[in-house]
C-alpha cells in the first residue's frame, strides 16, 4: 500500500518554525490500529487523516499514541494540503469528526481560518497539583472540557517556563495550556500535554 503523507508546519511562514502535523488523505478509511502506528512513525504532536465523503471530508486525529477529539493545528494543515496540493475548488472546506462535530475553514487570498467549536472556561482558584507541574507562578487558573489553563504576567514568563510532565500527566486533564498577554503580539501560549494510554 502507498499512502502519501504531508508535513506541515501551521501558524508560520518560514520553514522550521511554527507547529508541525502531518496530513494523510485516505481513499477509504484504514484501521484504527494502522492509523495509530502511522502517527507514531510520524512522532509529531498530531497526524490527521481525511475521506471525502459527499461535499465535504471526514476527518481524524492521532497523536503518537492515542485518538484525540480534535486538534486546530493540524486541520489548517490538512485545509492547506487540500488547496495547494489536492486541487479542492471554493472558498470553504467542511470537515466533519466523528469526536467534534462540523468544523469548517475559509480561504481569504493566502489566509485559512477556522471556526473552532467554543469551549466554556472556568475561573478556578490555583491548588497545589495544578501549580506544582512548573516552576513559575501563575496568576489565574481556569478549567475547559479536557485542558487546563494558566495566566502568566507576561510573555518572557511562558517563555522562561519549564514544565514537569510528571506533575502534569497526574491531572484529570488532557494537558494545560499557558498564555500571558504578548510583547508585540495579542497573547503568547504554550500547550502542554501528557501521553495518555
Amino acid at each position: 500500500m502507498k499512502l502519501k503523507i504531508y508535513q506541515i508546519d501551521a501558524f508560520t511562514d518560514k520553514v522550521f518554525s511554527g507547529n508541525p502535523a502531518a496530513v494523510c488523505p485516505l481513499e477509504t478509511w484504514l484501521s484504527e490500529d494502522l492509523m495509530q502506528k502511522i502517527a507514531m512513525e510520524n512522532n509529531l504532536a498530531e497526524t490527521a487523516f481525511y475521506v471525502k465523503k459527499e461535499n465535504g471530508y471526514q476527518i481524524r486525529w492521532f497523536t503518537p499514541t492515542v485518538e484525540v477529539d480534535l486538534c486546530g493545528h493540524a486541520t489548517l494543515a490538512a485545509a492547506l494540503v487540500l488547496y495547494k496540493y489536492q486541487n479542492h475548488a471554493g472558498n470553504k472546506i467542511d470537515f466533519y469528526s466523528h469526536r467534534s462535530g462540523n468544523l469548517v475553514v475559509t480561504k481569504q487570498d493566502d489566509l485559512l481560518t477556522l471556526n473552532f467549536p467554543t469551549d466554556v472556561l472556568e475561573r478556578i482558584d490555583l491548588f497545589p497539583e495544578l501549580t506544582n507541574g512548573f516552576n513559575i507562578k501563575s496568576v489565574e487558573a481556569y478549567k475547559g472540557k479536557t485542558d487546563y489553563m494558566l495566566v502568566f504576567e507576561k510573555e518572557s514568563q511562558i517563555k522562561a517556563l519549564i514544565p514537569s510532565f510528571q506533575e502534569i500527566s497526574k491531572l484529570k486533564a488532557r494537558g494545560v495550556i499557558v498564555t500571558a498577554k504578548g510583547d508585540h503580539v495579542d497573547f503568547v501560549s504554550r500547550f502542554l500535554g501528557h501521553n495518555q494510554a
